[in-house]
């Protein structure tokens, strides 16, 4: 199944409208808590200028760009790990992401209400925050029983899962989510049994005003003070212009965001952030001249398991890929000429891609 990137927050802070704004899939947005109950799921077009100039040198068809799915979450509410709003449903869909944007208020909106009744980001953060960690502890309340009942026919053997199953209670009763413990790759792995919210990486989205592009305000400043200060991301963007800016042509759109003093879209260094902290890659394919196509593979996954997304049939055919790296392309200006200067490699089933790879998988069935 495809890496997933979960928008979360409190109600009305624009989760639907950023939403919108990556994926023009028209999601309701409404300023009344709960507009979105089921989520909402969307494939979202990753922005690559590598893209174009692989384009320009081979003249396909048609470019298709690498995606990454984001899954619009409903509105959360102080309470919900004890049922409050949409409670366990909400945390549930949480559940099923890999890593959390959490978008948070800054801009001011007589028409949309705040939950709490006025802006306080940090408070609004820590809310959302601590409603991940009590269900996290819930969580692990249980999933502590079950390793212990289990550790009775070999207690040393259990020993270590223990004892960081308790220490992960104690940080989470500290008030510090997993992601900020500073677990060693083994832990998070023993953990990852228990599905827990709060080790997902975190992306922290402060969602300003258009008149605060492109600086933010002091209330965005506090989220990235907050995201530097408890190990996660941010980014600051405005959703309602982003999602206005995302009809337009795409000259015109340009050229107001350098009015606006924005040297790339908001929705760019989003979707950066995001593929980040998803450690995704994107390699490209080509197809003769019909199309130049961006994919999206985990780091450190080989030549097999690209073809592999590419086709299923690619996988187990599989005898080859032909692979130049983007920057030996664009140096060389075409594939003939990559090929005589020797940039164009033959690489078998484990070799480990690279972003930035353009590759022709060779195969048979």
């Amino acid at each position: 199944m495809a890496l997933q990137l979960g928008l979360v927050g409190l109600p009305n802070v624009g989760k639907s409208t950023l939403f919108n704004a990556l994926t023009l899939a028209g999601a309701t947005v409404a300023s009344y808590p709960f507009t979105t109950i089921e989520p909402n799921i969307g494939v979202v077009a990753v922005p690559d200028a590598r893209l174009e100039r692989i384009g320009a040198i081979i003249d396909p068809k048609r470019l298709v760009p690498a995606t990454l799915r984001v899954v619009d979450i409903a509105g959360l509410v102080k309470g919900a790990s004890q049922g409050e709003g949409l409670g366990n449903q909400f945390l549930s869909h949480i559940r099923g992401v890999d890593a959390i944007a959490m978008v948070v208020r800054c801009f001011e909106e007589a028409d949309i209400p705040h939950v709490a009744g006025s802006l306080g980001p940090v408070r609004d953060i820590e809310t959302v925050e601590m409603e991940l960690m009590l269900s996290d502890l819930e969580i692990l309340e249980r999933h502590l029983e079950r390793v212990e009942t289990q550790s009775k026919a070999d207690p040393r053997a259990f020993a270590h899962e223990i004892a960081l199953i308790q220490r992960a209670k104690r940080a989470l009763g500290e008030g510090t989510p997993l992601r900020a413990l500073g677990l060693e790759p083994e832990e998070r792995e023993t953990l990852a049994r228990a599905d827990l919210l709060t080790s997902k990486p975190l992306l922290l989205v402060a969602n300003v005003a258009e008149g605060d592009l492109p600086a933010g305000s002091e209330l965005s400043g506090a989220v990235e003070t907050y995201a530097s200060e408890h190990g996660a991301q941010s980014v600051v963007l405005s959703a309602a212009a982003e999602a206005e800016l995302a009809t337009w042509p795409v000259e015109d759109a340009r050229s107001y965001r350098k009015e606006l003093g924005l040297s790339d879209a908001g929705l760019l260094r989003f979707v950066q952030s995001g593929y980040q902290m998803l450690d995704l890659i994107t390699f490209f394919t080509t197809t003769g001249g019909k199309e130049v196509r961006g994919w999206t593979l985990q780091a450190g996954q080989t030549a097999l398991e690209a073809a592999g997304t590419i086709h299923t049939d690619m996988a187990r055919g599989f005898i080859r890929a032909e692979v130049v790296h983007y920057d030996d392309l664009d140096e060389a200006g075409s594939l003939a000429a990559a090929r005589e200067r020797g940039h164009l490699r033959l690489e078998g089933r484990d070799y480990p891609m690279k972003d930035g790879d353009v590759v022709h998988i060779r195969f048979n069935v």
